[in-house]
This record gives C-alpha cells, sequence and structure tokens, in this order.
C-alpha cells in the first residue's frame, strides 16, 4: 500500500501542438469524477538526523548509509565561489518564496541554520500575508506541520545560493487540500507581490496533477499570476514532483495515476520547472561522479528510511509532457523530444533522498534538530538563488526565463551541465495491484525528465543574464 512519507509535496500534468505559451490544449485521461484537485507542498521529504550540530557526510554514511550535504559542499557543487569572490550573491535582488501558513519558527531557524553553517543573515527577511491572515499554527494538524518544513527548505537553501539576496516569504491563509481550495489565495498573494514589484523571482514548491482538474478552464483560471508576472517581467518557478511518471489522483495523496503524467504549475509554459537530480559529492562538495536523474524508487534501504518498508514506492523526479498545454516556441528546437505537447522539466537542481540536504528546524511537535531533507522543493529554491544572481548580473528582472534556457541549449553554452543517465520509471502497489508507470530517460541535450541539464553557476548565471537580456521582447 502507497503511504505518504513524512512531509511530501507534489506537483505536475501532460500537454499537445505547437503554438504560444499562452495556448492550452484538452485535458487527456481525467481522472473519473475527478471534482476536485489537491494542491499541497510540493515534494519535501525528511528525517531527523541530529538533535545538535549539523551531522558530517561521514556521519550521516554511518547512521544511514547515505550521504548528507550542507550549505557549503552546495555551493562547491555548483561552483558558487567564483561568484561570490566577485560580489554576485544575489546582493540587491529578492526572492520570494509562497506557502501555505508558514513556520511559527522560520526566523530563529534560519538564525540557526546560518550560525551553525557559517552563512550570514540575508540583508533583508520579511514575511505578509497579503490574501488574509494566517490561522494560529496547530501543532496537530499535519497540513500545517507540512508546510512548516516546507518552508524551512525554501527559505534555508534559497538563501544557500544567494546569501546576499533578500527573502521575502508570503504565507497564505488556506491549505491546498480539497479542490481549488487555497490555489485562489496564492494567486491573490503572487499577483500582490509583483502588482507592489516586491520580488524578481518566486519559488512555488506546489502543484497538483493535470488530471485532477475537472477540466481546461477550472485550471486556465488559475493562471492569473503567472500571465501577470510575464508581463511585468518577474521569474516564476515551479517544481515538478516527486512521483516519477506517476503522480496523485486523489486529494489525500494516497493514490496515483498508473499511466505518466505531469504537475501543474511546474508544466505551464509561463513557469520554469525544476526536475531532481543525485548529486555524488566528496566532504569538500567536489563531483566525484556527474550528476544522473533522481530515481530512488527501488532503493530498498532508503525506502525502509522514509517509509518503513522495502518498497519499490515512487521516490523520484517528476518529468514528462502536458496533456494540458501546446508545445510553447521556445522548445521548437526540442520539437523532437517533445512532439506537440509542452515538455517538462525546464532544468533541474538536486533533489535525491540518497543525497539529501541538511535543514534546521525547531517547530511543535517536530523535534528541534537537523534533518536529512529532499524533493524537487529543494531544486526550485536553489534555482532561485541562481536566478537572483543572474538578476543581480543583469541589472535588472530577467522575467520569462525558458527560452534563455533552450537558446543556451541549442549554442552548448558550457555553464549548462549535461545530465545523461537516469529515468523517472516508478512502481508501486496500489489496491492489491503492482503497476509500473514507465517514464523518460536522460539523454544528451533536452529530456522529459532533466530538461537541458543543470548548471556550473560560475558560467551559467552570467551567461543567462546575457542571453535573457538580448531576446527579443515578447517572444516566448
Amino acid at each position: 500500500m502507497l503511504r505518504r512519507a513524512h512531509c511530501f509535496t507534489i506537483a505536475g500534468m501532460l500537454g499537445l501542438a505547437s503554438a504560444s505559451v499562452f495556448a492550452a490544449a484538452p485535458i487527456a485521461g481525467a481522472a473519473a469524477g475527478a471534482a476536485a484537485v489537491g494542491v499541497e507542498p510540493a515534494s519535501i521529504i525528511h528525517h531527523l538526523a541530529s538533535k545538535t550540530q549539523p551531522p558530517s557526510e561521514a556521519e550521516c554514511l554511518a547512521a544511514f548509509g547515505i550521504p548528507c550535504y550542507g550549505p557549503q559542499q552546495v555551493e562547491t557543487a555548483y561552483d558558487e565561489g567564483p561568484l561570490y569572490a566577485r560580489g554576485i550573491t544575489g546582493k540587491g535582488e529578492t526572492i520570494v518564496i509562497v506557502d501555505a501558513f508558514g513556520s511559527p519558527t522560520i526566523q530563529s531557524d534560519l538564525a540557526t541554520f546560518d550560525a551553525e553553517t557559517g552563512l550570514p543573515a540575508p540583508p533583508s527577511f520579511k514575511v505578509i500575508q497579503p490574501a488574509g491572515a494566517v490561522p494560529p499554527y496547530d501543532p496537530s494538524n499535519g497540513t500545517m506541520v507540512g508546510w512548516a518544513g516546507e518552508t524551512t527548505l525554501d527559505v534555508e537553501y534559497s538563501h544557500t545560493m544567494a546569501p546576499g539576496a533578500n527573502i521575502l516569504l508570503v504565507e497564505t491563509p488556506v491549505a491546498e487540500t480539497e479542490g481549488t481550495a487555497g490555489f485562489p489565495q496564492i494567486v491573490e498573494a503572487e499577483n500582490y507581490v509583483i502588482d507592489h514589484h516586491l520580488g524578481q523571482v518566486i519559488s512555488q514548491s506546489f502543484a497538483a496533477t493535470e488530471q485532477t482538474f475537472p477540466n481546461k478552464g477550472s485550471l486556465l483560471s488559475l493562471r492569473g499570476a503567472y500571465i501577470n508576472a510575464y508581463h511585468h517581467g518577474v521569474t516564476v518557478l515551479g517544481s515538478a514532483g516527486d512521483t516519477g511518471a506517476a503522480n496523485y489522483s486523489n486529494a489525500a495523496g494516497t493514490e496515483l495515476f498508473t499511466f505518466p503524467t505531469v504537475n501543474w504549475p511546474a508544466s505551464d509554459p509561463l513557469v520554469t520547472g525544476l526536475g531532481g537530480t543525485r548529486l555524488s559529492l566528496n566532504a569538500a562538495g567536489q563531483h566525484t561522479a556527474p550528476d544522473v536523474v533522481w530515481n530512488d524508487t527501488y532503493n530498498t534501504a532508503l525506502n525502509e528510511l522514509f517509509f518503513g518498508d522495502a518498497g519499490p514506492n515512487p521516490l523520484a523526479t517528476g518529468g514528462g509532457l502536458s496533456a494540458v498545454f501546446h508545445r510553447p516556441r521556445y522548445q521548437d528546437g526540442v520539437a523532437g523530444v517533445v512532439g506537440r505537447a509542452r515538455g517538462v522539466p525546464d532544468i533541474s537542481m538536486s533533489a535525491a533522498c540518497s543525497a539529501p540536504v541538511l535543514t534546521y528546524q525547531s517547530f511543535a511537535p517536530q523535534t528541534p534538530g537537523w534533518y536529512l531533507t529532499c524533493g524537487t522543493s529543494e531544486a526550485s529554491p536553489l534555482f532561485a538563488g541562481v536566478v537572483a544572481q543572474a538578476d543581480q548580473v543583469a541589472h535588472h528582472s530577467l522575467g520569462l526565463i525558458n527560452p534563455a534556457l533552450y537558446a543556451l541549449l541549442a549554442a552548448h553554452a558550457p555553464g549548462l551541465v549535461p545530465v545523461t543517465s537516469g529515468n523517472n520509471t516508478v512502481s508501486f502497489t496500489q489496491n492489491g495491484t503492482t503497476y509500473t508507470v514507465q517514464g523518460f530517460s536522460a539523454r544528451q541535450g533536452y529530456s522529459a525528465v532533466a530538461g537541458v541539464g543543470t548548471v556550473d553557476a560560475a558560467l551559467f548565471v552570467p551567461e543567462l543574464a546575457l542571453t535573457a537580456s538580448h531576446l527579443p521582447p515578447g517572444r516566448p
């Protein structure tokens, strides 16, 4: 029987035919009677590692059989050092993190995270609730606890990548657990941020499977903030999900579709979809092997750690072809891979549970301490930090960066690092039957599992700043 891990978030959906980024195709294979869509914190999984100091990679290997990585290793892995040496830290930019409820301890938890890992405090860290007051935190409410964990990951790892950027945490007051409930508040909050010019890049670690929407119109009616962001030059990111080629078919997150699906908003052509990779690093953060597509579905020991059984449980990056959106113009060069559909993700960053990052959290009822944390909810804030750095280099916000990503791929830009190994095929047992949902395989160039690859930030940041700044306006 499929079970959710300690703190899980989902995202996704499917698509068709060449057109502009505003075009959509009919939803294919919508769930029978699916009058509700569950939107939840999209891909955070964690496990307590230490109550005191952040454990070392060696200590994690000894205790759990897997390495764990802290901020310095992640920064080194993505070659941030040369940028920091030049003062490119995201200074002057603001990263917007959007989460339902937030965390009651995020201010103090970030301070502890920074003190223990040697990071400076962000120049500014503000929390706003533009869509209405958030109800008091209830530690017996599992949904609130899950969002608190999501908030912790989002804030701490966007700050890791861009330690000089401001952070604006936007909390919304309604849980995304039933129907479209909660998403209108997200749209309202994001529109407030965009209309008041409060940030340059928005990170979203939440989503819902495309086929869980009752119809195309119900999904398209929620796109207002992304259209607004496009017209105001704000970059919007979204996590691709953590259940591989399969995604949740019910709001409770207890059952999966048995055919390939993807998640929205990551599948939206106006959003940059973030997939997940696995890093292989030494204690200094240097690569010991190339990055591969994240897929821990068949890792027995890891299933025991996170699920309490031998598996297989779907534990892999989302990715595939949209059933809602046509192929946007910027993906014309990869039509051989995506056909007539919008392909997702666009790019990938660290997300693997077999190589998790360390977060610090202290909200009840969790034990205060350091947690092994993973999922594509990690990838989105990591990349938000990279975008903030590129905005700093460009001296302006870059807006929709997807056209630039595919232009850089076509130009074989050295800042894009190929991800050519792995897939997001998953297996699981549901209602007494074992299913395998065939996913997509990594390949040279673009793939519907790793996007255009991952990044060497020292090279990629100036490449993105230059390319995005010089593309003709209005040509997504």
